[in-house]
């Protein structure tokens, strides 16, 4: 069973910074597109960002495009979503995804399709609060 684990949460003061780590214990991410959700209470979850398996292609949501940044290493079989300038409205759990990658892009203009993702992390919580 594929597995992924997020880390890196927390409660942090607006304006500040968070990274989160997302790595495959069980799989090797080369071949995987890896997209980050994010789900408010009451929300549905949303596809925030991805990054492509061979060219990394990225994709941002608006909301979060100019303050946020996905970024993989495969040596580590490691991806990050580096977030700036973090806002009260960012507070969700957020989780990381996988979907292979080799048939067809998973990571497109129209962002993570939820519904593609197949291997999905436990979730980490992020609060921004004063």
């Amino acid at each position: 069973q594929e597995q992924l684990v997020e880390s890196g949460g927390g409660l942090v003061q607006p304006g500040t910074s968070l990274r989160l780590s997302c790595a495959a214990s069980t799989f090797t991410f080369d071949d995987y597109a890896i997209g980050w959700f994010r789900q408010a209470p009451g929300k549905l979850r949303e596809g925030i960002s991805c990054i492509g398996s061979r060219l990394g292609r990225t994709y941002y949501t608006d909301s979060v495009k100019g303050r946020f940044t996905i970024s993989r290493d495969n040596t580590k079989n490691t991806v990050y979503l580096q977030m700036n300038s973090l806002k009260p409205e960012d507070t969700a759990v957020y989780y990381c995804a996988a979907a292979l990658d080799l048939y067809g892009p998973k990571c497109t203009g129209w962002g993570p399709n939820l519904f593609e993702y197949n291997y999905w992390g436990q979730g980490t919580q992020v609060t921004v609060s004063s």
